[in-house]
């Protein structure tokens, strides 16, 4: 269906009429009602004022009744879960919920003394012959272990191979998976 000059002008016609886009789009026939208001708005026909016999008016409207001012309610006052701690101060949150700036040192983690001295031994030597990937270079056959800090230009992947089923190597698996039983009897 293409816009005639005949077709243009009939809708120009009843758009002053006041005649609905669905109407419309009937009467042209092979147009829809989204076609017939985007035809109007090219047109610039959106304004139907000045046209002689417009769409059935409704009667006369009674004014609602002014609306009473409804005065804000005083809010308690909340503070916040953790107060700002004074500039210089500690927070004496655990570790693990601080939230520490980028390109600041990571604090000493717990889990680090929960590791036996045989898999911390693997873990440096595995270190030594790891591929030192970025991120962009992992596949779901390297090893993502994490190793430096983020914020910083020496940060790494490991990037040996995975076992079997695991995001990491054979060594960091051992650190990363340990039996309940072992972590739980250290801790006493």
């Amino acid at each position: 269906m293409s816009w005639t000059d005949e077709r243009v002008e009939l809708l120009k016609k009843m758009w002053g009429e006041g005649q609905s886009a669905s109407q419309i789009a009937k009467e042209l026939g092979g147009v829809t009602r989204n076609a017939v208001i985007g035809k109007v708005h090219r047109l610039g026909l959106s304004n139907r004022a000045g046209s002689g016999a417009a769409a059935p008016k409704t009667e006369a409207k009674a004014k609602p009744a002014p609306k009473a001012k409804v005065e804000p309610k005083p809010q308690p006052k909340t503070e916040p879960a953790i107060k700002p701690a004074p500039p210089g101060a500690k927070p004496n949150l655990p570790a693990r919920k601080q939230i520490i700036p980028a390109g600041q040192p990571l604090p000493p983690q717990p889990s680090a003394n929960e590791i036996s001295p045989e898999a911390l031994a693997k873990v440096n030597e595995v270190e030594k012959k790891a591929k030192k990937i970025g991120l962009m270079e992992l596949t779901e056959r390297t090893c993502k272990w994490p190793v430096g800090d983020p914020a910083t230009d020496n940060f790494w992947f490991c990037g040996l191979p995975v076992q079997q089923g695991k995001p990491y190597c054979e060594a960091h698996v051992g650190v990363a998976f340990q039996p309940m039983s072992s972590r739980r009897d250290r801790r006493r």
